[in-house]
């Protein structure tokens, strides 16, 4: 069987070789939590940022087209298989990069003050507040109106319009606040680039 055949093939032989990977290169196998924690933060970061990417420079404009072509396919395919696939990757990659970035913080000692914007820990807060309020903005905003747009759940059609609205303006603060986020996490330890 070829595990590239499936998704979770893919992903189970990707974790071995990542962790084949890591015993040759640091020379042995031992369990390194802290070094487990930030790849999983790493790991799943890159899938729920780059799926707010894909929906905001990508399906939504897309849609958007497809809407305006008249007599063309539109975008039933994309709302009836895609979104709903794409959505549930991305709500629980936002899950699972907070809370793998918030036990980093707390196994490294700085998670209150990363939080409470301590003097040395500020551009590591600045971006754990953001991705607090992106998550936030994920589970409150843009799933629940999600649900309502694509019709898995009763609404009228003027509940769907704007649902589709709440829901569009709530992914394109997070597709915004993603760059200055980005930016303070990768500041932390390389430097700000301003």
């Amino acid at each position: 069987m070829n595990p590239l055949n499936t998704v979770k093939g893919s992903i189970a032989t990707g974790v071995v070789l990542a962790v084949v990977i890591a015993g040759i290169l640091s020379g042995t196998v031992s369990f390194n939590h802290l070094a487990f924690t930030r790849w999983l933060h790493l790991v799943a970061g890159v899938m729920w940022i780059g799926l707010l990417y894909y929906f905001n420079v990508v399906q939504m404009p897309g849609l958007a087209a497809a809407a305006a072509d008249q007599g063309g396919p539109g975008g039933a395919g994309i709302s009836k298989y895609i979104a709903p696939r794409a959505l549930l990757w991305f709500r629980w990659a936002a899950v699972v990069t907070w809370l793998s970035g918030a036990a980093y913080l707390l196994h490294t000692g700085v998670l209150v003050k990363a939080f409470t914007l301590a003097e040395g820990s500020r551009v590591i807060g600045v971006g754990a507040w953001l991705g607090s309020i992106m998550l936030f903005n994920v589970w409150v905003l843009i799933w629940p109106n999600q649900k309502k747009a694509l019709g898995l759940v009763q609404a009228t059609d003027a509940e769907k319009a704007t649902a589709r609205r709440v829901a569009m303006l709530a992914s394109r603060t997070n597709f915004l606040l993603s760059i200055p986020m980005l930016m303070c996490m990768g500041g932390q330890n390389h430097g700000l680039p301003f």
